[in-house]
Parts: structure tokens; sequence; C-alpha cells
């Protein structure tokens, strides 16, 4: 049974004109994966996950430094979410799990109509995005942003939750240097939901240009605020 877009009659078009999304019922059994084994393996610290809205369509934006940032937000947000993950990360047996899982496949080289249609979709049936909108793992202060957190932001009407997670490349582990070290501490901090588009409603590639501006300040003070809250001074701690 699809949900309510919530979006009224623009809901309903962008919902028939990108067909069915990803599966909910998949994202849900990612998320309750995500909980067990982030909060298995590490010890999360989550901040204001209550600033994340109970229902209707909503994006989180993600800093991206390490790897597990993506899985620790699924684990720790309130609500089952669907993550646009690079194609790199769809691999042997794990691709047809993440596809199950509720996760969309991005090819970064081009425009992706598929991950396009996945992501449009999720958000016209009244679902969570996940977005690392810097495009790649990097040092997580979201100083470079891409245009396309912009574009499904206007072309949806969604809001934006800024999330920051911090720790996660403070301490690699001993046995696997790759991860965090077991039973660590990572801070994950959501943020106040606000839109990107304008008033008037625009989506002209000024506008999209405009709100990638206000998006890229808006998570910018949003990370500044999560290391004065959690005491760490950068991406990967003090």
């Amino acid at each position: 049974m699809r949900r309510d877009p919530g979006g009224g009659e623009a809901g309903r078009a962008v919902s028939a004109a990108v067909g069915a999304p990803p599966s909910e019922r998949g994202a849900a059994v990612g998320r309750g994966i995500g909980i067990g084994l982030m909060y298995g393996l590490w010890k999360p610290r989550v901040l204001g996950a209550w600033r994340v809205p109970a229902s209707g369509p909503v994006i989180l934006a993600v800093n991206h430094a390490h790897n597990i940032d993506g899985p620790m937000v699924i684990g720790t947000a309130p609500r089952p979410s669907h993550f646009l993950v690079k194609k790199e990360a769809f691999i042997g047996p794990l691709a047809p799990c993440m596809r199950f899982l509720g996760q969309i496949e991005v090819d970064r080289s081009v425009a992706d109509r598929a991950a396009i249609t996945g992501a449009l979709g999720v958000l016209a049936d009244g679902g969570v995005l996940g977005i690392f909108p810097e495009g790649s793992r990097g040092e997580g202060d979201f100083a470079s942003l891409r245009a396309g957190l912009a574009y499904f932001a206007v072309r949806s009407g969604a809001p934006i939750v800024p999330v920051a997670v911090l720790g996660s490349t403070e301490r690699p582990g001993r046995l696997i240097r790759g991860l965090p070290a077991l039973r660590s501490r990572v801070d994950v901090v959501y943020g106040d939901a606000f839109a990107a588009g304008d008033s008037a409603g625009r989506r002209t590639r000024k506008a999209l240009d405009e709100a990638t501006v206000r998006i890229q300040e808006r998570l910018t003070a949003h990370l500044e605020h999560a290391r004065r809250l959690t005491g760490r001074t950068g991406p990967t701690g003090p």
C-alpha cells in the first residue's frame, strides 16, 4: 500500500511520473539491521533526531568522511531511509542485498535517470531520502557541494535536515584499520529542517544555483554547531 505523498496535486504528479519507488519495506529491514550493527559495534550518541519530521518527504543531507557514515545514519534515524549510493559499492552478492534494502544505485559519471527516478519516487511517496551532498567521501566538511541536493529539494519541495556524523575517522580499529575502533563513540547530530527553494517556487538553473548557496550555508552552520555541541573541533575529532 502506497503512502500519501503529502504534496497534494504536485506530489501525485511527481509520483505518477516517476513510477514505483524503491521498497519501503526493504528500507525498514535495513534500518533494523543498521540499528543492530551500529549499536552493537560502536557507541552512537544521537542528538536531535526528533528534528526529523515524523511523516512526509524529507531529505537527510549528511557529511561524508567515512564509509560507515551512511549506515550510521540508517541505524540512528527515526525513520527508514533510502540513500543514493555510488554504483561502485554495488558489487558481488552485496548488490542485490543493497537493492532489497531500498538503497539507490547511482552512476556519478552521468546524469543517471534511473537514480533520479528512484530518488524522486521516494520523496513523492512521502519517504526519507539520504544524500551525501559532497558527492564522494572527503573531509566531511560540506566545503564542496554538488547541485544534486538542490535539484531534489527544489523539484520535490521536500525539506532538508542537515546531519553531521563526527568521530567516525577519529580512532581506527586494531583488527580492521578501515573501520573505527570497536565500541568507540560516534556522534550523529540532526539539525533543524529547512526549505531550499525560494517563495516563488522557481525551478530555473539560477534558482538551483541560489538554492545550492543557501544549502551550503545552512549545512556549514550546522556542522559548526555540531562540533561545538559535541566538543569535537573537526570531522575527525579533537
